[in-house]
This record gives structure tokens, C-alpha cells and sequence, in this order.
């Protein structure tokens, strides 16, 4: 077997000979010069080198070749092997017989299982074909009751519903009947609700018998509660009219309460619903129009007169007894111009408002301008409290309006009758930045209700300010001057009025702006001016003319200084004549008491003086030492002629026999002129050093003058002047 088997082996090798060897060997064995000579001009040799070139690799042929056989004795060759090789299998197999009979039955024994077995499964698949054609029927069956189920459900739950809300129940029959109005009754009302609802709103429900038996019903409990609901209503309506009700309080604790018993009349009453909305409009319109009737009464008898139409910056005073001091007192009536504490009232905004009979107690009287925070502090209170109400309980805004139509028809009536008559121009101005506080208050409240009554009435106030402004601009352009005029260089009263006016605008114009209120002050501003001019020529003496008008100016900037730093160019305007008026004053002063000293510097000495670059600077310090320091160019004298001893001797020898003295009448002069010592002291310190100025220059010519120095034992020296100006400076 091991032979026939390597036999097999070799003869499988030899079949896997690529099959050009046969070829080959065909070719090659068979072309001998013998036998196919005949034949060698019938076969051609084309190709037959490339064929032998293939085969030089081929191990088998190579082989042959190399043993010198033919292809021919090697076929033979093998062909005996096989033949052996086929025997030798033969003889294998038919030992082999028994054992592939036994394999055969086994064979078909296992065919004949593998037949039933399969019989059998045909049956079970039949069977379970049929298993799941039952399941199926069952499942289809399943989902219809769970669907009919399902339905049947819903349909329950729908006439459950149905049966819930059509069936009056006998305990809500009661409430509604017999039952006092309170929470419970409340719950009941909402319950009837919802069954009248489910009635008119479902069609199908109008169409079912159960409907025909209930519907009287529901039509009874309707009437007996709509019925019993308004008189409860009523009732508590009739409350708000008693004297001393707290209305606000009413509305919160009670009326609140029962609010959805006007959105019950509003659903299914609504004839009921608009008879007690009205007689809720009519109540608290009377009765908020009484309140405020006899709260602006009240009010009347607290108020202090500030001004009349007489009460005017440019009118003269009625009576010489209102000057003392040659100032008008300010009494009660220094309100009219000053603005004083009246400004508090712009701080105290948001303060309760003034209980009448609390401050009729005291006996305290108050600017019209209080009152009308007040009244305007309770409107605010009330209307923002009604509005809220009129919201919540109502559900409606416009009922605030119809409400407050009595009220509002109250105020005006009373506001109509006043503004005619208020000349207090301060007061009317306070009154319009109230209105503005009052505004921006309700805006942060987030209340509309008053936005168009506030608007109305600061468009009523600004026409009549503007008028009572026109008034006090008036009278200083038609001013009498002689009768105003008075022989006195002190301050003017009508001056001291305009101050105050203009301070107290100013002040309550810082943190608004108004660009036409500041355009009306300065209008006011340049008649006074030409007012201040014409009186202060009515004065026969120029020195006086300039001390009434410094007097003036001076106090003008401290009453606006004292109103705060906001003066602005107004304050800047009297500031520069104050400065100009000052000069003159000085000029007038030194020429009164050394003018020929002065005449002779300024024609003689140095023409130029005052333009030229001489400085002085004083400096004061803790010691109150005064300094002067001093620098001049060196300077040719400007005259014509030169100047001589003879010319200049008198002068000197004047000015140091009286000197002192005279320093001395211009002391006494400056302090009786000026009211404020302090400006009063700017300028005597201003023309004392205006004259160590020109007594310096005339020193300076003396030297430069041959035979000056004779004259040298009379000149008073620098220091003495410097220690009388710091002797002066002391005193003042």
C-alpha cells in the first residue's frame, strides 16, 4: 500500500507537469531522421527555438533529457506504473468488501430514521401553523375588548362628568337659598357657576332629556342668587356712606372678600352687575367728593397771604413805618421774594399730608404752597388706593375715571377760584416743581390715573407765574423813580427784593434747567439795571452815585452767594460792576482828599499811571503784617516842562501835615458809606494802596529832580504809609 501510494504520489507529480512538456516531448520524441523523414517537409519549425528556450526551466524535461531517453520509452514508463498501480487497488478494495457492504446498510438504515424524522416534523409544522393562527385570532380578539374597554371608559367617564355637572346637588340648594352670604357661600356661587357654564357652553347638552329637568332649577338657584348677591352688595355699599368711615379699610377687609361676586353678576347678571357698579360709582363719587370738599375747607382756613398784586419787586413801600433801618423789614411778608424755609417743603415731598384740625389746633398758619402738597398728597393716596380697587374689585380702569370725576371737579373748582388771586410768584413756582415731584412719584408707582389731571395742572401754573413774573418785570421798567428814590447811599429796598427774587429762582431752577425761566430772569435782570442807574443819578454827588451803587451791587452777591454757588452769569454780571464801580469809588476818594497830589502825578509825574507796570502786591499774613512790594521801569518823566522844586515842595509839605488826618476821613467815610464792613474794607484797603501808588511815583520824580534831595526831610517815608494801611487793616 505504501508503494501504491508513493506510486500515486509520483503519478500525481507527473500529471501536474506543466502540459508544454508532453508537448515537447511529443515533438521532440517523434522527429527522428528514421522514422519521419517522409515527413519533414509537411511539419514546420516555426517557433520551435522559443519553445525550446520555455522548457530549458522545466525540471522533468531538463531530467529527461539529461538521461539521454526519449519521451516516447518514458511514456511507457509510466503507463506500467499506473497499470500496477491500478491492480494493486483492486485487490485493496476487494479486501476492503465486507466493510463497505456493513457501511452501505448502515447507510441505509440511517435514511430510512432520517425519512420518519422528517415526517414528523412536517406534522409538527402543520400543527404549529395552525398554533399561530389560533394566537392571532386571540390577539385581534384581545385588542377589540381593549379598544370596547377603552370606550367604555371614556364613555363613563364622560357621563360621570356629565351626571357631575348637570345634577344639582341638595346642599348647594340650601347655601344658595337660605344660606348667609360668606366663604361657603362663595364656593356655592362658583359651583352654580360651572354647572350654568357647562349648560349654555355644551351643544349636546342642551339637547339631552336630563337638561329639561334641570334647567328650571338652575334658573331659580340664578335668580335667588343674583337676587341675594345684590342686596348683600348693596348693603355693604350703604356702609361706605356713614360718616367717619375708613373707606380704604372697608375695601381692603370686606369688600375685597366677596370680589367674585362681581364676576358672578358679570357672567349672569349682567343687568345686576351694571346697576351695582353704578350705584358703587355714584357712592364713592359723593363720598370721595365730600371728603375732599371739606378737606380743601379745611385747608382754606390754615392758609397765610404771602402776596397781593400790590406785592410787586419795582412798587413802592405802602408804608415809611415798613423801613427801619433804612431796610424793609420782612415781617410775614418776607416770604413774597426771600425763599427762606419755604424750600423745605421740596424736601418734605413725600410726608403725610397735613391734618386740618390738628393744625387748627396750634394756631399755624401755612403758605398756600403747603396746602397744595397736601391736597395733592391725599389725591395721589386716594386715587392710587381707587385705582387699584377699581382694578382688582371691578376688573375695570375706566370705572377710577367715572369715580373721580366728582373729585376731580371739587379740586379744580377750588384751584380755579385760587390761582386767579395768587400774585406769589415763589409759591407758584414751588407749586410747579411739586406737580413734578408729584408726577415722578405716581411714575414709579406705576399709576396712570392722574398722569392727564397732574398735566392739566402744571399747564394751568406755568401761564399764571409767567403773568405774575410780567407783573414784577413790569413794575421795574414803570417804576416811579423820584418816588422811590431816597437820600440814603444804603442798599435799596427794591433792590434787596429783586436779590431775594432772582436767588430764590435760581435756587429752584438748579436741578431742572428751564432755559426759558433763566432767559426771564435775565430780562428782569437788565430792568433793574436800568432802574439802579436812574435812582442812582437822582444822588447830586458822583462819589455818592458810586456808593449807592456799590452798596446795591455788594449785597445783591451776598443774598445770591448766600442762595448757593449756582449765581451763575447773573451773579458774574454785578460781580464786574462791583469791580468797575469799586475803581471809580477809589479815584473819587483820593481826588477828595488829595487831589492836587494826584492831579499833579497824573499830568506832571507820569501821565500814564494807572497803565503802566507798577505792581503792588500786599500780602497779609498771620501776623497781619503788610508788605508792599514794588518794581517800575525806569521811566522819563512825560511833561513838557521839567519839573521844579518850587513846583513840588508844596505838595510834600501838604501831604505831611495832614496825611494821617486824612487817611483818618477816608476810614470814617468808608465805614459810614458801606453796610458790609467787609467790603467796606476791600475798598479802603484798595485806595489806600492806590495812593501809596501815586505818593511812590512822586517820590520817584522828586528824586530824579535836581535839588530833590532838599526836600528829602519831608518826604514821609514808604514804611509809615505801610504801618498806617496795617493800623487801618487792624481796626476795620
Amino acid at each position: 500500500m505504501a508503494d501504491i501510494a508513493k506510486n500515486r504520489v509520483g503519478d500525481e507529480a507527473n500529471e501536474k507537469t506543466p502540459k508544454n512538456v508532453f508537448d515537447l516531448g511529443a515533438f521532440v520524441g517523434d522527429l527522428t531522421l528514421e522514422e519521419d523523414a517522409s515527413s519533414c517537409d509537411d511539419i514546420s519549425l516555426e517557433g520551435l527555438e522559443q519553445e525550446l528556450e520555455e522548457c530549458k526551466s522545466d525540471d522533468v524535461v531538463t531530467n529527461i533529457l539529461s538521461k539521454g531517453t526519449t519521451l516516447r520509452d518514458h511514456t511507457k514508463g509510466v503507463e506500467n506504473n499506473l497499470r500496477q498501480v491500478e491492480l494493486d487497488s483492486i485487490q485493496d478494495y476487494i479486501k476492503e468488501s465486507d466493510n463497505l457492504v456493513s457501511l452501505h446498510d448502515q447507510i441505509r438504515d440511517c435514511d430510512y430514521i432520517l425519512s420518519q424524522m422528517e415526517t414528523l416534523l412536517s406534522g409538527f409544522q402543520i400543527e404549529i401553523g395552525s398554533i399561530s393562527s389560533d394566537i392571532k385570532i386571540l390577539q385581534e380578539k384581545s385588542m377589540d375588548m381593549g379598544l370596547r374597554l377603552k370606550n367604555r371608559k371614556v364613555a363613563e367617564s364622560k357621563l360621570a362628568k356629565f351626571v357631575e355637572d348637570i345634577i344639582i346637588p341638595p346642599r348647594m340648594i340650601d347655601i344658595i337659598v337660605d344660606g348667609e352670604v360668606n366663604d361657603e357661600y362663595m364656593r356655592a356661587l362658583e359651583t352654580l357657576s360651572k354647572k350654568l357654564k357647562f349648560v349654555e357652553v355644551d351643544a349636546m347638552v342642551g339637547a339631552s332629556k336630563a337638561l329639561k329637568d334641570v334647567q328650571p332649577e338652575l334658573e331659580k338657584l340664578l335668580q335667588k342668587a343674583v337676587s341675594k348677591v345684590f342686596e348683600f352688595i348693596v348693603q355693604k355699599l350703604h356702609a361706605l356712606r356713614k360718616p367717619k368711615t375708613n373707606v380704604q379699610i372697608l375695601q381692603q377687609s370686606v369688600l375685597l372678600k366677596y370680589k367674585y361676586i362681581i364676576s358672578f353678576l358679570k357672567e349672569h347678571g349682567k343687568e345686576v352687575y351694571l346697576e351695582v357698579r353704578g350705584a358703587y360709582i355714584d357712592t364713592m363719587n359723593k363720598v370721595l367728593s365730600g371728603h375732599f370738599l371739606a378737606y380743601i375747607q379745611a385747608l382754606e382756613k390754615l392758609q397765610l397771604d404771602i402776596a397781593s398784586s400790590s406785592d410787586l419787586i419795582g412798587v413802592e413801600a405802602r408804608s415809611p413805618s415798613l423801613f427801619s433801618s433804612r431796610r424793609e423789614p420782612l415781617k410775614n411778608r418776607s416770604a413774597v421774594y426771600a425763599l427762606g424755609e419755604r424750600i423745605n417743603i421740596l424736601k418734605e415731598i413725600d410726608q403725610p399730608a397735613l391734618i386740618p384740625h390738628i393744625a387748627e389746633a396750634s394756631s399755624q398758619k401755612y403758605p398756600y404752597e403747603v396746602l397744595f402738597r397736601s391736597l395733592h398728597k391725599l389725591l395721589m393716596d386716594t386715587a392710587t388706593s381707587e385705582y387699584l380697587f377699581c382694578d382688582d374689585f371691578f376688573g375695570e380702569e375706566s370705572i377710577f375715571y367715572e369715580i373721580f370725576a366728582g373729585p376731580f371737579a371739587v379740586i379744580d373748582e377750588h384751584f380755579n377760584s385760587m390761582l386767579p388771586n395768587c400774585y406769589d410768584a415763589i409759591g407758584l413756582m414751588l407749586m410747579i416743581r411739586i406737580i413734578h415731584q408729584h408726577q415722578l412719584t405716581m411714575s414709579r408707582r406705576r399709576i396712570p390715573c392722574l398722569d392727564s389731571y397732574l398735566d392739566k395742572v402744571n399747564i394751568s401754573l406755568w401761564p399764571r407765574f409767567k403773568m405774575v413774573f410780567d407783573l414784577h418785570l413790569s413794575s421795574l421798567r414803570n417804576a416811579n423813580v423820584k418816588t422811590l428814590w431816597e437820600d440814603d447811599v444804603h442798599p435799596h429796598y427794591v433792590m434787596r427784593r429783586y436779590a431775594e427774587f432772582t436767588a430764590s429762582l435760581i435756587h429752584l431752577n438748579v436741578e431742572y434747567g428751564d432755559g426759558q425761566l433763566d432767559l426771564n430772569m435775565e430780562r428782569l435782570r437788565m430792568a433793574l439795571d436800568d432802574l439802579l442807574i436812574k435812582l442812582a443819578k437822582l444822588f447830586p454827588k458822583p462819589k455818592h452815585q458810586i456808593v449807592f451803587l456799590i452798596n446795591n451791587y455788594d449785597m445783591t452777591i451776598s443774598v445770591l452767594k448766600e442762595a448757593g454757588p449756582e449765581g451763575g452769569k447773573i451773579q458774574l454780571h454785578f460781580e464786574d460792576l462791583l469791580k468797575s464801580n469799586t475803581t471809580l469809588f477809589v479815584e473819587e476818594l483820593l481826588v477828595e482828599h488829595f487831589g492836587d497830589l494826584i492831579k499833579f502825578v497824573k499830568n506832571r509825574a507820569c501821565k500814564y499811571i494807572l497803565s503802566t507796570t507798577w505792581k503792588l502786591e500786599l500780602l497779609l499774613f498771620e501776623e497781619i503784617t503788610l508788605f508792599a512790594i514794588m518794581t517800575a521801569e525806569d521811566l522819563s518823566s512825560s511833561s513838557e516842562k521839567p519839573i521844579t522844586i518850587a513846583e513840588v515842595e508844596p505838595l510834600v509839605k501838604d501831604f505831611a501835615s495832614r496825611w494821617k488826618g486824612a487817611i483818618e476821613l477816608m476810614h470814617k467815610d468808608v465805614i459810614t458809606s458801606f453796610s458790609n464792613f467787609l467790603c467796606g474794607m476791600d475798598i479802603l484797603r484798595a485806595a489806600l494802596t492806590q495812593l501809596l501808588l501815586y505818593y511812590t511815583r512822586l517820590s520817584d520824580c522828586i528824586k530824579r529832580i535836581v535839588g530833590g534831595s532838599a526836600l528829602n526831610k519831608d518826604l514821609v517815608s514808604i514804611s509809615s504809609i505801610m504801618y498806617e494801611i496795617k493800623k487801618y487793616s487792624r481796626t476795620f
